[in-house]
């Protein structure tokens, strides 16, 4: 397998503009994102900084609206609404691309795992304090008895990144035109939603010890997906949304966490999808484990 970062380098970059503070993404609940904290000092290179946009509080860690941090270290940042994407152009000129609920995040030709998704509130994009330090050259500390966090400039980029961040796993060319093709014929018509969770399904049955553990073996496995034995397959053209959602799905955004099938109740409601524990319905799809 191969990295995937310069193959898709023309899906993923974004033309860049000016620093944006106000964003065209759609308000994302803030029950789902911890607490928003008053209390909490910002200092950048030892200087006290005033946010416009609050900072929260998720499961004990502290996160930040990066695009106003990054315009502190001379940075600008573009928006995709559509991918709802933010993609960051450093003083230094390294290339950060950061995606709504994908713990993935692309450094120039690099995908690095976060250990927790970035996510937008009020259409700001918020990500834990230490990689919003990390990915801007920086170091963070956090004092939570002081309640100061503290951003400072260090040298060298490509060592932050080795001492702080993991590879992902790369997928090849191949894998996402396959995966692609496959969730095009079962879900083109639906939702990003539902075209995620179906390919979230075939990712999630590679790593069960009950499926293959391909994705192409999985897709040609007997007769469970009969697009991929009748020509359909071969014959799928996918369009953005599924593009989208299936990079998503491989830069490990799920919403279908354990489901390892999925079905039209309408189309087929037999006996043997009653056996399995329904996870979610999804437009026409109900997924399963």
């Amino acid at each position: 397998m191969i990295n995937s970062g310069k193959q898709f380098r023309h899906r993923l970059l974004i033309s860049f503009t000016a620093i944006v503070l106000v964003c065209t993404a759609p308000l994302t609940a803030a029950a789902s994102h911890g607490e928003v904290v008053e209390d909490v000092s910002i200092l950048v290179n030892g200087t006290q900084v005033e946010l416009e946009d609050p900072v929260r509080m998720l499961e004990g860690r502290l996160f930040l609206p990066i695009a106003q941090i990054a315009s502190l270290f001379g940075a600008t940042v573009g928006w995709d609404g559509e991918k709802e994407a933010a993609t960051i152009k450093t003083a230094a000129g390294d290339t950060i691309m950061l995606r709504d609920g994908v713990p993935t995040v692309y450094v120039n030709e690099t995908r690095y795992i976060l250990d927790q998704a970035p996510f937008l509130d009020n259409g700001k994009m918020h990500v834990p304090i230490r990689y919003v330090a990390n990915l801007l050259q920086a170091s963070a500390l956090w004092n939570d008895e002081q309640r100061i966090a503290e951003i400072t400039a260090t040298e060298s980029v490509d060592e932050v990144i080795a001492a702080s961040f993991t590879e992902a796993e790369p997928y090849t060319e191949e894998d996402f035109m396959l995966l692609a093709k496959l969730t095009q014929v079962e879900a083109g018509y639906e939702s990003y939603e539902g075209q995620l969770a179906v390919a979230n399904v075939i990712l999630n049955r590679v790593k069960s010890s009950k499926f293959p553990d391909t994705i192409r073996d999985v897709i040609y496995s007997g007769k469970q997906f009969p697009p991929a034995h009748n020509g359909l397959l071969d014959k799928a053209e996918p369009n953005e949304s599924v593009l989208r959602a299936v990079q998503d799905a491989l830069d490990g955004k799920n919403n279908v966490e354990d489901a390892v099938y999925f079905h039209n109740p309408k189309v087929d409601g037999g006996s043997y999808w009653k056996k399995l524990k329904a996870v979610v319905t999804i437009g026409n799809h109900r997924f399963l484990k």
